[in-house]
């Protein structure tokens, strides 16, 4: 077996374990590593553990956007009172963050929750590098299976702005071979426990709107991540062709993993969405889900612009993000919470989407815009669609 460890920093007596169980189990069951089984299609963790720590992390952050953030909001109304100001009035983003940021109310709700944020993420990190040579087997054994494809490009440029780390996750979305499985597992706790079945991309692929036409051969989710919203694409629309593309090959690795061992014949392309090599009028259907906020404006219009090019005539481009169902909170308030995400969860480009105007450039590259399609989330009533004209 290749020895990795020049990639991680594992002790040699880790390592000479993990190999011998890797082989051990490898014998039985063809690379694929599951030391602690699933619960249906979620795999658990290699050590109970680790699987503690993050049901703590889990029920902690719970109570950070329970009862914490009702005490900030509380405090936030105050302040504003104090300085003679309406939470709901649109006030320079510089004012408002000068008044919260001193307050040590407002500063233990952020402390406690980035706090809790990077914790959760290098716990789950170490549980990966621990076992490292296992589970890059068994990315490497997927890559020899199934029906589906995946077209990697390790010599391709990798733009600075998709290098952050965005939501704290450490090496970001390229710069750690196991970013797929650290955001699966991570996203389990941000969704406060309500997502191992991957439940907001099921509900979301069946939201998806259909052309007029009723046909649907072919989908592209652009920036595709784990692949959890691909896969549930394959599995509401079996029939279809679906692919995925992302920049990150760590997130496709896992993504065309995932899709093999649940049996989804599912096509990973890396690739920058703004920067396509998939062919032009050749998709029913063209979705994302929380893309925008993760890219600058320019990066932002050119992913729309092809995602028009590659739909053909009467597909549906259906993007999926925070404010495709409803405008951005430009109040006092609101501001506050957008600057907190974007200082202390390396939300870099969150201030360039809510200056974003979907509708105008969808409109600008061709799109016949729908402003109240079919919504995708829980108590959202509408979300913007675009029509490729006949």
């Amino acid at each position: 077996m290749m020895n990795r460890r020049k990639y991680m920093t594992i002790s040699a007596a880790a390592a000479a374990a993990s190999v011998s169980a890797f082989e051990s189990f490898a014998k039985d069951f063809g690379g694929d590593f599951e030391p602690r089984g699933t619960d249906r299609i979620f795999e658990r963790l290699a050590s109970l553990n680790r699987e503690s720590e993050l049901d703590f992390y889990t029920g902690y952050r719970v109570w950070i956007q329970t009862d914490l953030k009702e005490a900030a909001q509380k405090r936030a109304r105050e302040i504003f009172r104090e300085n003679g100001i309406s939470p709901y009035a649109d006030v320079p983003m510089d004012q408002v963050v000068r008044l919260m940021e001193v307050d040590p109310i407002m500063a233990y709700n952020i402390h406690a929750w980035e706090t809790t944020q990077i914790a959760m993420w290098r716990s789950i990190q170490n549980e990966y590098h621990k076992h490292a040579d296992m589970y890059l087997d068994e990315l490497e054994a997927a890559e020899k299976l199934g029906s589906g494809t995946i077209q990697l490009r390790p010599d391709m440029h990798i733009p600075e702005y998709t290098t952050y780390e965005i939501h704290l996750q450490p090496g970001g979305y390229v710069g750690d071979p196991f970013a797929g499985y650290i955001y699966n597992h991570g996203e389990n706790v941000v969704f406060h426990g309500g997502n191992y079945q991957d439940d907001a991309q099921v509900r979301l692929a069946s939201a998806v709107p259909l052309p007029e036409d009723g046909k649907v051969k072919r989908i592209l989710e652009q920036a595709c991540s784990s692949g959890q919203f691909t896969a549930a694409l394959k599995t509401r629309f079996r029939d279809a062709e679906v692919w995925g593309d992302d920049i990150g090959a760590p997130m496709l690795r896992y993504a065309h993993m995932r899709s093999v061992e649940l049996g989804l014949e599912t096509h990973y392309v890396q690739q920058l969405s703004e920067e396509s090599q998939l062919p032009d009028n050749h998709f029913d259907i063209v979705t994302n889900n929380l893309l925008f906020h993760e890219v600058p404006e320019d990066a932002a219009e050119g992913i729309i612009s092809e995602g028009f090019r590659q739909l053909r005539p009467g597909g549906i481009y259906y993007p999926v993000d925070l404010f495709t169902a409803n405008p951005p909170n430009r109040t006092a308030y609101g501001k506050y919470w957008a600057w907190r995400d974007y200082r202390w969860n390396a939300e870099v480009w969150r201030m360039d989407y809510m200056n974003l105007d979907m509708a105008a450039v969808m409109k600008k590259v061709g799109f016949i815009v729908d402003e109240n399609g079919p919504p995708a989330r829980r108590g959202a009533r509408r979300n913007i669609i675009g029509i490729k004209p006949a």
